[in-house]
């Protein structure tokens, strides 16, 4: 049997770009990466006029949906419906296409959509999810376990691994907020002991990065400087507690995905859609709000990408494609 084509299109976000990786994978698929972008009338359209884009709507400055068909794709973001929509065309059907995220057309489009529960959509072939996939593996953090433990397996117990996003277009990150979780964070170290394991992102900021570093200088642990290898799998590896900060659901989802307790820090902002994913976390048992307590819980580890490619897998199987 031959092995099937995959193909992941997306418009290059890192994020959303994983998410499809992290399917793929599950699925153990190595795909065809599509970073596209659309061109004008499509890229001023509603997304319910984007069901008329076709090839010819993507800009050169993106990748052409050139090459053999895929047999399944996984999209995901505006700019990828229209996309999905020309690869039905071009493979006579015969594609599998899977958008992740609401669409905002029919799902009825797409033979799968994935979507959060946080979102509203719903419908018989909308799989949902309890947050966002990922590319997490517990393979993987083996792997950094060892990789990471010359440098990491001498520091104290507990270790807390801390995750710190940054600005977005819900939340906000300031330097006054970086102080008190700063304050938070010494407190628990001086109350409990242990060492701190602190990877920023690229949104934290180099002012709240700049307090961080000031106020944990001398504790144990380190605050990743952006140089080297990122810690990011090894700390999460080698931590017996996550702390993460509100504004990503791919963080926190990929913290849960260990299975160890994940405390959630709030940042200034928040929306409804980010109020019902962490109040759904927390009725599950998985996180709990960071409040300078450290206990111990446990939980299944947050595994909805191995899922999803469990339905995908049974949907092929439906249409006769066993892999």
């Amino acid at each position: 049997m031959s092995t099937p084509i995959c193909w992941v299109v997306t418009d290059g976000k890192a994020g959303m770009e994983n998410q499809c990786l992290g399917l793929a994978e599950a699925l153990g698929l190595v795909p065809v990466i599509k970073r596209v972008k659309l061109r004008a009338p499509w890229k001023q359209l509603s997304p319910f006029l984007l069901r008329l884009g076709n090839r010819w709507s993507l800009s050169p400055a993106g990748d052409r949906l050139d090459g053999p068909p895929p047999d399944l794709l996984i999209a995901t973001g505006r700019h990828s419906v229209s996309s999905s929509l020309a690869i039905r065309r071009m493979s006579r059907g015969h594609a599998f296409r899977v958008q992740i995220q609401d669409p905002a057309i029919d799902p009825g489009a797409f033979d799968l959509v994935v979507v959060p529960r946080h979102d509203r959509l719903r419908g018989p072939n909308v799989v949902v999810t309890k947050g966002a996939l990922h590319r997490i593996t517990p393979e993987m953090l083996a792997a950094a376990a060892e990789n990471f433990a010359p440098r990491l397996a001498v520091l104290p117990h507990p270790r807390i691994a801390v995750l710190v996003g940054g600005s977005n277009g819900t939340y906000s990150l300031t330097p006054a907020v970086a102080e008190r979780l700063a304050d938070g964070l010494v407190a628990l170290q001086r109350r409990h002991g242990g060492s701190l394991l602190v990877t920023p992102s690229r949104r934290t900021g180099i002012d709240n990065e700049a307090v961080l570093r000031r106020r944990l200088a001398g504790l144990p642990g380190e605050v990743w400087d952006g140089s080297g290898d990122n810690p990011y799998l090894g700390y999460l590896a080698h931590a017996d507690v996550v702390v993460v900060t509100a504004d990503s659901v791919n963080m926190v989802c990929e913290a849960c995905s260990t299975g160890k307790p994940v405390y959630v820090v709030e940042l200034e902002g928040g929306s409804f859609k980010f109020q019902r994913f962490h109040e759904a976390l927390r009725a599950d048992g998985l996180t709990r709000p960071f409040d300078g307590s450290l206990e111990h819980w446990t939980y299944p580890p947050l595994d909805d990408t191995r899922m999803v490619a469990g339905v995908i897998r049974r949907r092929l199987g439906e249409r006769g494609n066993r892999w």
